[in-house]
């Protein structure tokens, strides 16, 4: 990579300040204590699991660069004092944790590695076939990343058989077991404790928001459907709140500023309630989280009075944009068919269906940091095989 190739360097009197000038001509600046604190020598980190074996403390709070060595134009050497110990860093490394770049600002922000979207995402849904996903190579790695850029993807070609939806989890993580149990059925009953076992259509929505934490994936896998209706529909609630936020600035800094409710007892022996905003961001405003579920809606009782009536403005506008057909993708899964969403930002929902044939699903949940591991772990040695 042309970039991480180190032309010159410039160290400041004090040795509190390495300037590097790339080939590229970008300028990048560290601290002293930054880059004592982050050396990757096996004195500092463990060569097994890269942990930290010292502690800030351990650093002498005087320090300072007093040596720079330029070794080729993917490393340094760098000497601190006072400890007198030189240590080596790849410029790849430097470019790759560089912190003096340009920050985003502002509420409602999303990094380059997310991609918001509505209808036109309909021809172009991640897909990956079963058979793929066994193999965990680069097609697989691709279908994981595109999972996380929008949010959503599905897999075909599945086996049909009860539980499938589980070694599916398997492949990048861990079910998370829930009172509904390691996974559930999505069917008609007589007297459902979810209105999710009727055949009413679904108004699009994120499932459990009434749990602290919130399960950050969701597998719906089709065993049967042969009912009239039962399409499902997803929706990128990034992209929806988006448009909040340009129509109705106020009603979006309502909505992340003040907590909703939401809560759930539909199980002997359960009583789930939580108190978060529908709209979730960051310290430095980025965009990290969505809630959105009316049927597990509480009263919401955190909003001073007379700021109600505006944020339940922009909570129905909020519902209203949800439901623009230009925001939706739909699609009827197939027996064999799975789909996945980021729980924390891709609202799912369901046309209601006949009560002519049968429509048999099943759910399950998992975490994104399995994901987010399996993915980083499977794409390293991918990365260097490229090189």
């Amino acid at each position: 990579m042309q970039s991480c190739l180190l032309t010159n360097h410039t160290l400041s009197i004090d040795g509190d300040i390495l300037t590097l000038t790339m080939a590229d001509g970008v300028v990048l600046r560290f601290h002293a204590t930054w880059l004592r604190d982050n050396a990757q020598d096996p004195e500092t980190r463990a060569p097994g699991n890269g942990q930290r074996l010292i502690t800030l403390q351990d650093i002498p709070a005087t320090c300072h660069i007093s040596q720079v060595e330029h070794l080729s134009g993917r490393s340094i050497s760098l000497t601190f004092a006072p400890e007198d110990k030189t240590i080596a860093y790849s410029t790849d490394w430097l470019v790759d944790n560089a912190y003096d770049r340009p920050q985003q600002s502002g509420s409602g922000w999303t990094g380059s590695a997310i991609t918001r979207w509505g209808q036109e995402l309909s021809d172009k849904l991640p897909t990956l076939t079963w058979e793929e996903a066994e193999k965990r190579d680069a097609t697989f790695c691709n279908w994981l990343s595109d999972l996380t850029r929008y949010g959503v993807a599905l897999m075909t070609d599945m086996p049909i058989e009860s539980g499938a939806l589980c070694k599916a989890v398997e492949l990048f993580g861990y079910v998370r077991e829930t009172n509904y149990g390691r996974f559930f059925e999505v069917r008609t009953e007589v007297n459902p404790v979810n209105l999710a076992y009727t055949g009413l259509g679904l108004q699009a929505h994120t499932d459990n928001p009434y749990r602290d934490p919130v399960p950050t994936l969701q597998l719906l896998s089709c065993l049967e459907n042969s009912v009239e209706g039962g399409e499902s529909i997803v929706v990128d609630g990034f992209k929806a709140v988006e448009h909040l936020q340009k129509e109705m600035p106020e009603g979006f800094d309502l909505l992340s500023q003040y907590p909703a409710r939401f809560a759930y007892a539909g199980s002997e022996g359960v009583a789930l309630a939580t108190k978060k905003p529908m709209i979730e961001l960051g310290p430095d405003g980025e965009l990290i989280g969505f809630r959105f579920n009316n049927r597990s809606a509480a009263p919401i009782t955190d909003v001073p009075f007379d700021l109600m009536p505006l944020y339940y403005q922009a909570y129905r506008r909020l519902g209203d944009l949800i439901e623009t057909p230009e925001l939706q993708v739909s699609f009827k899964l197939q027996p064999g068919e799975l789909f996945i969403v980021d729980n924390t930002r891709v609202l799912h929902a369901r046309t209601a269906f006949s009560s002519h044939g049968t429509r048999w699903l099943q759910g399950c949940y998992a975490d994104k940091d399995g994901l987010y591991s399996t993915l980083s772990a499977l794409s390293a040695p991918l990365s260097e095989a490229a090189e």
